[in-house]
Parts: C-alpha cells; sequence; structure tokens
C-alpha cells in the first residue's frame, strides 16, 4: 500500500463539510443539545489544529455559533484564512429556519415563512427574498445558503418541513424555489435545492429516525420532482439529499442519500444534474440508527454523494474514505471528479 501524501489527505478533506465544533478534537457531544455550552463562536487554537488533521472543505454555522453583526464577520474571515479557504455555509431559509435573521442582534429582512410567501403565487416575492438573504450573507462572509427549501407541502402530518416549503402545489413551488434561488446567487451567494427527492409527503422527521414517502415514480415526476427540475434549469450547483426511503421506487426501505437508483438515477440521469450532492447531516437518527459514522460516509460517497454533511464522528468517517481511497476501493479519479464540482461552488 502505498503511504498517504498530504495531498491526498487534502482531496479526502474537501468531501467533508462539518459543524466548527467537529475541528475542536476535545470536544465531545451525544446531541446537538450540548452544543450551544460550548461556546464556539471563534476560531480557537485547538480548532486550527483540528484542521490541519482534517482540512475540511466547509464549516456549517447554526444559530449558538453567531453573537452578532462583529463576532460573525470575524469568525467567518478567520475560518476563510485557513488554508485551502473552506467554504462557509449556514441554513437562512427565512421564517423559522434562519441562524441570522433569528438573532435579535442583527439588522437584516425577516419573514415569516416561505409557505406565507407562496401563498401569494407571485415567483418575484421570492426573488425578491432571496436576494435580500442573500445580500446580507454575502455581507456576513457566506459562501453558501442551504435554501431553498424544494420540497413540496402536501402532507398535513408531516412534523419537519411544513410551511418551510413555498407550497403544496408543486408548479408554485418549483416557480418559487427557483426564483429565490435566482435571487441568492444574484448576491454571490450558492443556493442549495433540498431535500431531494421530496421530503413533503412524509409523516415522519427523518432527523429522529426512519422516514419514508410511499410515492411512486410516476407519483414523484408529477409532484416531488417539480421544484428540483425548475431549479437545476435555473442553474442550481448544489442539491441535499433526503434520509427517506422511497419502497415504491428502489424496493427497499434504505434512506435515499444512500441509494444510487436515486442519486444517479433520478437526479442525474433523470433530471441531467450535474453540479455537486450534498448529503442531509449524517448525524441524523435516520442514518445514525442504520450506520456507523465511517460505514455512512462511505455509503454516501458510493451511492453518489459528493459532499459528507456532518458525519456524527468527523475522524472516524475521514480516516475510513482516507482507507477506502488508498486501498482502492474508493476511485481517486472520482474523488477528483468530485472535487471539481465542489470547487464549481465558488463564486469569486
Amino acid at each position: 500500500m502505498k503511504g498517504i501524501t498530504p495531498c491526498l489527505r487534502e482531496k479526502v478533506g474537501r468531501l467533508f463539510f462539518v459543524r466548527p465544533e467537529a475541528l475542536d478534537r476535545s470536544l465531545r457531544w451525544e446531541s446537538d443539545r450540548e452544543l450551544p455550552a460550548f461556546g464556539v463562536q471563534a476560531l480557537s487554537e485547538r480548532m486550527r489544529e483540528g484542521y490541519a488533521r482534517y482540512p475540511v472543505g466547509g464549516v456549517v454555522l447554526f444559530g449558538h455559533n453567531i453573537a452578532g453583526p462583529d463576532q460573525l464577520q470575524a469568525f467567518t474571515a478567520a475560518l476563510h484564512a485557513l488554508p485551502g479557504r473552506p467554504l462557509v455555509c449556514i441554513d437562512e431559509e427565512g421564517g423559522r429556519v434562519a441562524r441570522i435573521a433569528g438573532n435579535p442582534a442583527f439588522d437584516v429582512p425577516r419573514y415569516e415563512s416561505m409557505g406565507a410567501l407562496g401563498a401569494a403565487g407571485e415567483p418575484e416575492k421570492a426573488r425578491q427574498a432571496g436576494t435580500e438573504i442573500g445580500r446580507y450573507l454575502r455581507r456576513y462572509g457566506i459562501d453558501i445558503d442551504f435554501a431553498p427549501v424544494a420540497d413540496v407541502n402536501t402532507n398535513p402530518q408531516n412534523p419537519i418541513i411544513g410551511t418551510r416549503a413555498f407550497s403544496p402545489d408543486p408548479s408554485v413551488a418549483a416557480q418559487m424555489a427557483a426564483a429565490f434561488l435566482e435571487g441568492l446567487e444574484s448576491q454571490g451567494v450558492r443556493g442549495c435545492l433540498k431535500h431531494f427527492p421530496g421530503h413533503g409527503d412524509t409523516r415522519q422527521d427523518s432527523h429522529l429516525g426512519f422516514a419514508q414517502s410511499l410515492r411512486s415514480l410516476e407519483e414523484l415526476r408529477a409532484c416531488e420532482l417539480l421544484p428540483f427540475r425548475a431549479g437545476i434549469e435555473a442553474g442550481a450547483r448544489l442539491v441535499m439529499t433526503a434520509h427517506i426511503a422511497l419502497p415504491a421506487v428502489t424496493g427497499s426501505d434504505r434512506p435515499s442519500t444512500l441509494c444510487p437508483e436515486v442519486l444517479q438515477g433520478l437526479l442525474r440521469q433523470e433530471l441531467g444534474y450535474r453540479g455537486a450532492i450534498i448529503t442531509d447531516a449524517l448525524e441524523m437518527g435516520a442514518i445514525t440508527q442504520l450506520l456507523p459514522p465511517a460505514e455512512a460516509a462511505l455509503q454516501a460517497l458510493r451511492a453518489g454523494a459528493d459532499i459528507v454533511l456532518k458525519p456524527q464522528r468527523l475522524a472516524e468517517a475521514f480516516d475510513a474514505v482516507l482507507r477506502a481511497v488508498e486501498e482502492g476501493t474508493l476511485d481517486e479519479a472520482l474523488i477528483d471528479k468530485r472535487i471539481e464540482r465542489i470547487e464549481a461552488l465558488r463564486i469569486k
């Protein structure tokens, strides 16, 4: 076996986007409810040391990582100054999921919900919202917004999507998601369509455990896939997977994140998508109850994902991917192709 080179380690690192806490190897947690107590709102020396060993491609900030405008700008500037300039990401959907607008220290536009915005059925309002959100994200040093939500809110018993989606009407959701994406990108912030192939018809929360949609392929084509198709046609460079099973499509209860039939079949072949695919967080219950961190990361990459988002234990997942490339069970040429798609996420 050839030795692991710094170059290969850096390549593998680009495939991982993590919480800032994951860079401090002294921190341990079992639930994300424990994270605010760590008070991670700046780049510490321990985090620099962790990054030197695990040079990840992206860092995702949450509400507890943000105190105010000056602190956030200093934090993102410090992250960008690391070798390789990791991409800084956030969930700023507008509405209840808004890490910056949810903080009263910031003077930024605030929205009731994207569902309320979509009720008017006017794509220009979604474009304006994306533009306004993109403008302040750019000001605070954010590269990627994990938005818009491209799910269709068809199941009133859905515990996690609801009015985060623009509409229960797939054609309205499609127009609004595409317009929001265009607004974000007009301000130099990369958007992300989520959660493919559509989390809106589920009754379960994939953060907690198993979730499924019983939609057939024909039903998906007529509903859930429409906003993703519209977003791709609008130029989307990043799509996030959903940890939902599609037994009527794949014949199994495996989450879509781990299914090549979904990522390579539906997304790449049927929808013609050529950009980067990022998993939803692998620390979520739908994945952790099924697989350990190393195997989850490997299976997601083998299924067709380009970016592993928030594995439950970074070192374990990172080292497993590194070994797989060294041993030839993950093709280094495919890693290079993934890195090309990830690098295309940078807006100059």
